[in-house]
Order: structure tokens, then C-alpha cells, then sequence
């Protein structure tokens, strides 16, 4: 993705006032618009790091840098220290007491059968609250153990 006209606007702004006519008769006799569009496409890369762009416009050189010496300068930028949050390593008290908190909520008074959603599938369609699809009735019917014969299956599931 190129660079935004307004960026590529403001980077012609500052390099104009820096170096003045020096700058600006590089490209003498050639549309303007298309040496911008041009530096939006070999600036492509620093969309995503804009403080590259105005570290480099904080470290111009003496002589106005062609579109490939700004971007040389702008990848030059010094890689930037993130923001770290400092933390104190829990403890084991502190590790017990957050267990406590969560006890309640991890603690059942009866235990879950992974297959008690094949018993609820199989019973209410068995007993008519509701007709399971042939899908879903074969799979719940495996997950029990169950099986079905082809007679069944028919049956069953028609």
C-alpha cells in the first residue's frame, strides 16, 4: 500500500523548506505529482512505521536525498525499546489464594459425562419430545456404544 498523498505531501513540504530550490530542481521539467506518486510507492514499506519517516526527517543530510537515500535513512532508525510493565512474581500463598477464589466455580457437586449429550439426544428422540436428524442420532448412538443395525437405522431414524 502506498503512502497516504498527505504524507508523501508533508515529506515534500519539509524537504522543500530544508533544501529549497536544491530539492525541488531535481525533478525540474517533470510532473510533480508523478515524482510524489513515485515516492509513495518506494515508501510503501514504512505505512506501517510512520516514526521512521519522521526520524528521518529529523536526520536529513546536507545534500536532498533522493527517494532511495530517505528510505536508507528511514530504516535506519534505531530499533525502539518497548514499554514494559514490571511484575512481581507470585508467590505460593498469593497462587493458593487465587485457587481458593476459583474453587467454587471449578468444584461440581456431581461429575460431567462427555457423553451426556448423546443420552439427552438419543432419550428425547426416543421418546418423541423431539425428532433427532439421522446425523445427529448415529453419532450420539456411536458415542454410547450403541450402534444400529440397518433395520434400526431405519426405523429409527425415518
Amino acid at each position: 500500500m502506498s503512502l497516504p498523498a498527505t504524507w508523501t505531501d508533508r515529506i515534500f513540504e519539509k524537504l522543500t523548506v530544508t533544501y529549497g530550490r536544491d530539492f525541488l530542481s531535481r525533478w525540474e521539467g517533470m510532473d510533480l505529482n508523478a515524482v510524489k506518486s513515485d515516492w509513495a510507492h518506494e515508501l510503501s514499506g514504512l505505512f506501517r512505521y510512520p516514526s521512521s519517516i519522521a526520524w528521518a526527517l529529523d536526520h536529513l543530510p546536507e545534500k536532498p536525498p533522493t527517494v532511495v537515500q530517505f528510505r536508507r535513512i528511514a530504516n535506519e532508525m534505531p530499533a525502539q525499546s518497548e514499554p514494559r510493565l514490571e511484575y512481581e512474581a507470585a508467590g505460593m500463598e498469593r497462587i493458593a489464594a487465587e485457587l481458593a477464589k476459583l474453587a467454587p466455580i471449578v468444584t461440581r457437586a456431581t461429575p460431567v459425562d462427555s457423553r451426556d449429550w448423546a443420552r439427552r439426544i438419543v432419550g428425547r428422540h426416543e421418546s418423541g419430545e423431539f425428532k433427532a436428524t439421522r446425523a445427529a442420532l448415529l453419532m450420539a448412538r456411536d458415542a454410547l456404544g450403541l450402534g444400529s443395525t440397518s433395520a434400526q437405522s431405519k426405523g429409527a431414524l425415518q
